[in-house]
């Protein structure tokens, strides 16, 4: 099995993922560059991170065929640790970053992502597809229209050329096409040399230079803590993207271990903290990425690119590589959504929209998805809470009546439950019926315990029964109606 599984992940698409991971390495080069700046660090900073996690996330990684480099959205939480403390102080903060991220893989907080709903997930993937295409904005404001020219032919080759053959990845022929026609007409366009100077030598093994000290854990844990929080719901996000497109499973628990062990690495060459890229991703996966190789070669190459064939690369004209990312913001975009606004239930729009308007504002993926859960639980909980029934039958004797419940009692249906009751009546005996019930969680067990309590203050017995397993554990825990029945007989004797 492990040996079906490593031919599976590693040589059973090499062609594909050796083509696909000459494309993202040649994309990932203007954005690791960008992300560094975001950040404020030098960029070989953020390429010594591309590098180093991209090659140790194809080996440790729980998704095979996905990429993991410096991201955007990391780069927005380290901002203000590097401007008030410095980049050795970031270098630490990504250490420590990939030791918690090893903790939440052990923890199998993996898991948890069951708990993120369709419309999340969709919200999600559209506001990542606006998001990368906002990005290309700065390379096409203000430009020549030399820039527009390249952009609309790069768009052209990407979308045409798979008509004539599928062999090569279209955004590679179009990269190396747009690079040789600007070199050989020699025209005026930004290129990737214009976004930074490229590191010349490889990266060093060096322990960040910060004291070991409770004080420097005070700075960097809160940065830690939320680079790894982050890290872990985005590459989870973008593994259940890469999960639809493929239509395979990935090792959840196994890519947050992964990405932590990765961190770690990259911490310690110099790089700063990193996680999955939706946009690098979905760039592999349609160019024919399958397995862990096109991964390896991605960051592989990456670093080949610039130290050896520097010189070329920085004369990549900027409109090519915005093409490929325009290429993959349309490709990202769930349109069918759109259309599904009309005939989805309007919660799921409203957590859909609310997920895509909160990323995109913020730029925030983890707020994004945060505001996203909690409005899908609290529709969730409103729609649980209207299934809670109670009705009653009185007995011949008219003395004794027996209310059955039906449902989930929990802290959004207990008023409902406890309003059902007519605890005024005046009867000998009520019977509680719960069979057909759960009891849920603390404020639930309140409401049964109101109910009883008021019924026995006005001299009527109460009796309850048919509660299942667990409902009676978790009444037996926390009720206070039979204890406080313990009471007052002991205080009549």
């Amino acid at each position: 099995m492990d040996f079906y599984r490593l031919r599976t992940d590693w040589v059973s698409n090499i062609r594909g993922d050796v083509l696909a991971g000459m494309v993202v390495a040649l994309a990932l080069i203007p954005e690791a560059i960008a992300f560094s700046i975001i950040a404020g660090v030098d960029p070989k900073v953020g390429l010594y991170a591309s590098f180093c996690i991209a090659v140790v996330i194809s080996f440790t990684g729980g998704r095979p065929g996905m990429i993991s480099a410096a991201t955007g959205a990391m780069a927005l939480v380290m901002v203000m640790l590097v401007k008030d403390h410095g980049l050795q102080y970031l270098l630490a903060a990504t250490v420590l970053t990939g030791i918690i991220q090893i903790g939440f893989g052990l923890l199998k907080l993996g898991r948890y992502m069951r708990f993120v709903s369709r419309s999340v997930m969709t919200g999600f993937v559209n506001a990542l597809a606006i998001l990368i295409f906002m990005a290309q904005l700065p390379e096409l404001i203000g430009v020549s229209w030399v820039t527009y020219v390249m952009v609309v032919l790069g768009l052209a080759i990407i979308y045409l050329f798979p008509y004539l053959t599928k062999a090569i990845p279209s955004p590679l022929v179009a990269i190396v096409s747009l690079t040789a026609a600007s070199i050989a007409l020699g025209l005026d366009v930004r290129t990737v040399g214009d976004m930074g100077e490229l590191p010349a030598s490889f990266p060093l093994f060096l322990m960040p230079d910060v004291p070991l000290t409770l004080e420097t854990l005070k700075i960097i844990l809160p940065v830690s803590m939320t680079l790894a929080v982050v890290g872990v719901l985005e590459s989870l996000m973008t593994a259940s993207v890469v999960d639809d497109l493929t239509d395979t499973e990935s090792n959840r628990n196994r890519e947050c271990t992964g990405q932590g062990i990765a961190n770690i690495i990259a911490g310690f060459f110099g790089g700063m903290a990193g996680c999955a890229m939706i946009g690098q991703s979905v760039i592999n996966v349609k160019s024919g990425g399958r397995g862990r190789l096109s991964t390896f070669i991605a960051g592989t190459l990456l670093l080949f690119l610039i130290l050896v064939l520097g010189d070329w690369v920085r004369q990549i004209p900027m409109p090519a590589l915005v093409a490929v990312m325009i290429m993959v913001s349309i490709g990202t975009f769930s349109w069918s959504s759109l259309k599904d606004l009309r005939v989805h239930p309007r919660s799921s729009s409203i957590v859909m929209l609310s997920t895509v308007a909160v990323t995109v504002l913020t730029h925030d993926l983890a707020q994004g998805v945060l505001v996203g859960v909690l409005l899908s639980a609290v529709f969730f909980a409103r729609k649980v809470a209207q299934i809670v029934r109670v009705s009653s039958i009185l007995d011949d004797t008219g003395h004794h009546r027996i209310y059955k419940v039906e449902g989930q009692v929990f802290f959004a249906s207990a008023e409902d439950f406890a309003a059902a009751f007519d605890l005024k009546e005046a009867l000998e005996k009520v019977t509680i019926d719960l069979t057909h019930a759960h009891m849920w969680d603390y404020t639930g067990v309140g409401a049964l315990d109101k109910v009883v309590m008021k019924f026995r203050r006005e001299g009527t017995d109460v009796v309850i029964m048919g509660m299942n397993e667990a409902s009676t554990y978790i009444v037996d825990k926390l009720a206070v109606h039979d204890k406080q029945n313990a009471i007052d007989s002991g205080m009549g004797h």
